[in-house]
């Protein structure tokens, strides 16, 4: 076991340095600190509702939401639901519940009656809290679709048989509807209010639990993942840490903030340096992002490589002032060297890094540093986060020597208390403190981490474990292929089938019989894939991550397979 300031020998297992120390703040108690070293500096500014706060005022709107909590009847422990697109009411919900030691239930915006059902049956909100429109998600239909009672305004707190915790639903905007609670009225009543909130704050610990994240659910029902005060925002300042974030730092912040992307890396992470945070749109929009950054003269951005491709090629950032831009984080899949080369050259990112995690880690174990070389950011996740220890570990439970391809396990800090009320998986996953995370990777002697792919895509063809990522990454260099995706299909005699969707690049023919003449005598003649489709486009997760188990139920549907 070597730190990542150090060579391995032969043996894939890093533990990262222990400097800085540990925080052991609440998220509250690293509010109050920012308000008194930052105070009216700007904190944030969402550019579609055009509402700038300073730390100040933040502080001050956020104390008035909690009050108003208090008196809903709220208390440490109880679940709070935000159901909304990138808001400024989602930011104040954040730190009014983590001031009272409330736990945030993080649910997608995208999500539709079945899945919010399953969230609030599985943790018990008592509130939620929720958005008034969307172009994508009729948020006012679902919950009152879900519970009528919700339209009579008679009613004063919510007695549902099938969510018999849930006591009040918050809207957003100026409207009414029915029985529902108006965020803007709780803001007024609570500013109206003296309630002792440091009373409060002051029994809070680092260790308490403060947020419940659903995980993607790519097979069966979503877990909940449990993280605590110190999870997320230590977390938080060494993702911004390793970017030499400072007070004069503005980062835009396109991504979904229900994701640990938006509201651990992004919030809590300019938080923690006091920079500042420009939200561009309440979902992502290249074009509003290139000119939020102009704008504000932001220093960095967020984005997954679906997103940096949009702004480079959707809405050339020829036409926007990027100068001010230098850093931020590319994360969510694999970054094909043409697109980071790109992202150098036409946005001026020279320091931006690669980042690496999972939301059961708070999120990030990897990530590049400013300094790393282009070709070390696009074929690795860069090196361990400090004070977390990681190894790589075979199917027999022995560590792997370095350059093999091992499970990924991490331990420290980041790993999350466990899945919110399901033993049985967190016994599955989390082991004497390893999170064991069913990624697949390699280190190089320097402590460089490659992403493999998951244990669950790797393929096994007659008897030949495939590991899709490495096809992937070698069809990438086609100058015909924008994006291409492997995975494995039943095959009744060889168990399984590589296949191939490809999208071409705009104005570029390609065949099947070109693709498997490009991988002849390259790569080994078993993994060139021998069912390919030409497809519009990926399916994706919101934070792009692709979505092979969708891409494999279509080709099996297609082809009369039994999965």
């Amino acid at each position: 076991m070597l730190t990542m300031s150090t060579q391995l020998k032969n043996i894939s297992w890093v533990k990262g340095v222990l400097s800085p120390p540990l925080s052991t703040n609440t998220i509250p108690q690293e509010l109050k600190k920012a308000v008194a070293r930052y105070g009216d500096r700007n904190a944030l500014y969402f550019c579609k509702q055009d509402i700038r706060l300073s730390f100040r005022e933040l502080a001050r709107l956020v104390d008035n939401l909690a009050c108003s909590f208090v008196l809903l009847g709220l208390q440490k422990g109880d679940r709070v639901g935000i159901w909304s697109q990138n808001r400024l009411e989602w930011v104040l919900t954040q730190f009014a519940t983590a001031r009272l030691g409330l736990i945030l239930v993080n649910i997608n915006p995208a999500c539709r009656e079945k899945e919010l059902e399953y969230i609030l049956g599985k943790v018990d909100c008592k509130v939620i809290v929720l958005s008034d429109r969307s172009q994508f998600t009729p948020y006012l239909t679902i919950m009152t679709t879900m519970i009528p009672e919700l339209l009579d305004p008679s009613v004063a707190e919510l007695s549902v048989r099938r969510f018999p915790s849930l006591k009040y639903v918050v809207r957003m905007g100026v409207g009414k509807t029915g029985s529902m609670l108006n965020f803007d009225e709780l803001l007024k009543k609570g500013a109206d209010s003296n309630i002792d909130l440091d009373s409060i704050t002051d029994g809070l610990v680092g260790d308490d639990p403060i947020n419940i994240q659903f995980t993607s659910g790519t097979t069966g029902y979503p877990k909940g993942a449990v993280l605590t005060h110190s999870n997320i925002l230590n977390n938080a300042a060494n993702v911004t840490g390793r970017m030499n974030f400072t007070e004069d730092d503005r980062l835009c912040i396109p991504v979904p903030l229900y994701h640990c992307f938006g509201m651990v890396m992004g919030v809590l992470g300019c938080l923690t340096k006091g920079a500042m945070m420009v939200f561009p749109s309440e979902s992502f929009s290249p074009r509003s992002t290139l000119r939020a950054i102009a704008a504000e003269k932001c220093t960095a951005v967020y984005g997954v490589p679906a997103m940096f491709i949009s702004m480079l090629d959707v809405a050339s950032p020829r036409h926007f002032d990027l100068s001010s831009l230098r850093t931020g984080i590319m994360a969510g899949s694999p970054c094909p060297v043409e697109v980071m080369q790109r992202v150098v050259d036409e946005m001026n990112l020279t320091e931006i890094t690669i980042a690496y995690g999972m939301t059961e880690t708070s999120p990030v174990s990897f990530q590049s540093e400013i300094s790393d070389s282009l070709e070390k950011r696009v074929s690795t996740v860069g090196r361990v986060h400090p004070h977390l220890e990681v190894k790589l570990v075979g199917e027999n439970g022995e560590v792997v020597p370095v350059g093999e391809v091992g499970e990924l396990w991490t331990k420290g800090y980041s790993v999350m208390s466990g899945y919110w009320n399901d033993p049985e998986r967190t016994r599955e996953v989390l082991q004497d403190g390893w999170m064991h995370t069913g990624d697949l990777a390699t280190f190089d002697k320097d402590g460089y981490c490659t992403i493999v792919g998951r244990i669950s895509d790797m393929v096994l063809r007659g008897g030949e474990n495939i590991y899709p990522k490495e096809v992937e990454n070698y069809l990438q260099h086609h100058p015909a292929i924008q994006d291409v995706q492997i995975f494995g299909i039943p095959d009744a005699r060889l168990g399984e089938e590589l296949c191939a969707w490809i999208i071409r690049k705009a104005g570029q023919q390609l065949t099947g019989e070109d693709v498997r003449y490009f991988c002849r005598d390259k790569i080994a003649p078993y993994k060139i894939p021998q069912i390919i489709r030409f497809v519009e486009n990926i399916p994706m997760s919101v934070t792009g991550k692709p979505q092979k188990f969708k891409m494999r139920e279509a080709m099996c549907k297609e082809l009369g397979l039994v999965d």
